[in-house]
């Protein structure tokens, strides 16, 4: 659920202690990970998230064990909040999926 204020979406986030930026850092310094894209698709609450993710670690493992990873690194983390989708690339896929793009 959304705040209904922007006070609450801070009490919200404050009282979790997850930001985009913690995410990013944890994500960063345990994973590894060259690039990380947070969006908060909660309304500003801090609630429910969605993430790409691209690091090395990834290689030649499969979406569920990507995602376990990820899970496992942010188990803290996504145990305060509503929702957590990662999206998660090798550099290589990272790289093809961007030029596929232009």
């Amino acid at each position: 659920m959304s705040a209904r204020t922007d006070a609450e979406a801070t009490n919200n986030q404050l009282s979790s202690g997850v930001t985009p930026e913690h995410l990013q850092t944890v994500l960063k310094d345990k994973l590894e990970a060259q690039h990380v894209e947070i969006a908060d698709l909660s309304g500003g609450c801090g609630q429910m998230f969605e993430c790409i993710i691209v690091s090395p670690q990834f290689a030649k493992k499969t979406t569920l064990a990507r995602h376990r990873l990820v899970n496992s690194t942010l188990r803290d983390e996504i145990a305060a909040i509503h929702a957590w989708t990662p999206k998660c690339h090798t550099p290589e896929e990272w790289e093809r999926k961007r030029g596929a793009g232009s």
